[in-house]
């Protein structure tokens, strides 16, 4: 039995690493549309069952973690830019205020799935348009949910943050590593 991270993300690998370095990398292939009627701050939870389900399909033996993060302004998720504008519009949209990052994780152990979220709100300063154009000529905002990287450049615009750091990454750390041995799964 193996401990699997069905995620392509490469922050969500290393994040894991801090928890154990005995896991394997599966890429969930699943359809992330959501089903009409989802609450926004649901969605993360139901994308990372997804992409959990996708995977435990070819491994049924095996411990199966699923993730997924958005970022939420109001009642309105930016996931990731489609392009240059769509990147500086979600920009413009979060400086000078707080928004929450949410992760949703899913667990499937045999026939059990153990799901749960983490919501980390943050705060961005006021941004002018030079700043965000500077930041946009980087390649980092283009594969973020809300255009930005914490835990680069993105970083400089960040007034305070309340919560996991690490959960505005892509993975809550801390609340994976004790759902895992609550549940005698590592």
């Amino acid at each position: 039995m193996s401990l699997i991270l069905a995620s392509a993300s490469p922050r969500r690998k290393e994040l894991l690493k801090i928890i154990t370095e005995d896991f394997l990398v599966c890429v969930a292939e699943c359809d992330e549309t959501l089903e009409e009627g989802i609450a926004p701050k649901d969605a993360p939870v139901v994308l990372a069952s997804k992409k959990a389900r996708a995977v435990k399909e070819s491994k049924p033996l095996d411990i199966v973690i699923g993730s997924d993060t958005i970022v939420l302004l109001g009642d309105k998720i930016l996931g990731k830019p489609a392009s240059r504008e769509d990147a500086f519009a979600m920009l413009e949209a979060l400086s000078g205020k707080e928004h929450s990052v949410i992760t949703g994780c899913c667990i499937c152990a045999g026939t059990d799935e153990i799901t749960f979220s983490c919501e980390t709100k943050v705060e961005f300063f006021p941004l002018t348009d030079e700043e965000i154009n500077a930041y946009l000529d980087t390649s980092e905002p283009y594969d973020k949910a809300g255009s930005y990287g914490i835990q680069g450049i993105g970083s400089l615009f960040v007034k305070q943050i309340k919560g996991d750091y690490f959960n505005v990454v892509g993975l809550p750390v801390s609340m994976l590593n004790k759902v895992l041995k609550e549940n005698n799964l590592i």
